[in-house]
């Protein structure tokens, strides 16, 4: 005697409902809901025809610093570990193209503080071709010591905490105007 067709269903039915994530923490995000990175206001983000830090880098508001969006340079900075500071303007297109970048201002040295940025950067995944998209660099117009940017997303603060980076991090490409883009290496 054939079976019936509703056993074949049904079972479909239930295996499928077992897969449901909606009950069950994604792992990458367990703990990230203590953060909070606002969207800062949308701004107007084109390139500018010629380049200085005073023409572009003040942000999406004069009291966003450093800035995580806003008017920019058509180049974009290398990726990989600075010494030096990196212009703003280039950096802010490095952030349009989704790329993570980490920042610090410690006049007197904070070694602690750029090994975290350092690993948090490290932990960025490369683009097509093999470099990691984040930059890490040295910014003295910052108020506070570390920063850590996404496109219209900043956490900064005195002492960077790991876990906040790595949450900053689940949101990277998820509002970047040219997302998923491959950074030159230096």
């Amino acid at each position: 005697m054939p079976r019936p067709l509703i056993v074949p269903s049904l079972l479909a039915l239930l295996s499928l409902s077992a897969c449901d994530s909606s009950s069950t923490p994604d792992p990458d995000t367990q703990g990230c809901e203590q953060f909070d990175f606002p969207q800062s206001p949308q701004t107007e983000a084109r390139h500018l025809s010629s380049c200085s830090n005073s023409a572009c880098g003040s942000g999406a508001t004069e009291s966003e610093n450093p800035p995580s969006s806003g008017l920019h340079c058509g180049s974009v900075a290398r990726c990989g570990v600075y010494t030096e500071p990196v212009s703003r303007c280039l950096y802010i297109h490095n952030l349009e193209h989704g790329h993570a970048v980490f920042l610090y201002n410690c006049p007197d040295g904070c070694p602690d503080e750029v090994a975290k940025l350092e690993a948090a950067a490290s932990s960025v995944p490369a683009g097509a071709n093999g470099v990691r998209r984040s930059l890490v660099a040295q910014d003295p117009l910052m108020p506070n010591r570390v920063a850590a940017l996404l496109w219209r997303r900043a956490y900064v603060t005195d002492s960077a905490d790991p876990e906040a980076l790595r949450c900053l991090l689940k949101l990277q490409d998820t509002e970047a105007p040219e997302p998923g883009l491959s950074c030159p290496g230096s």
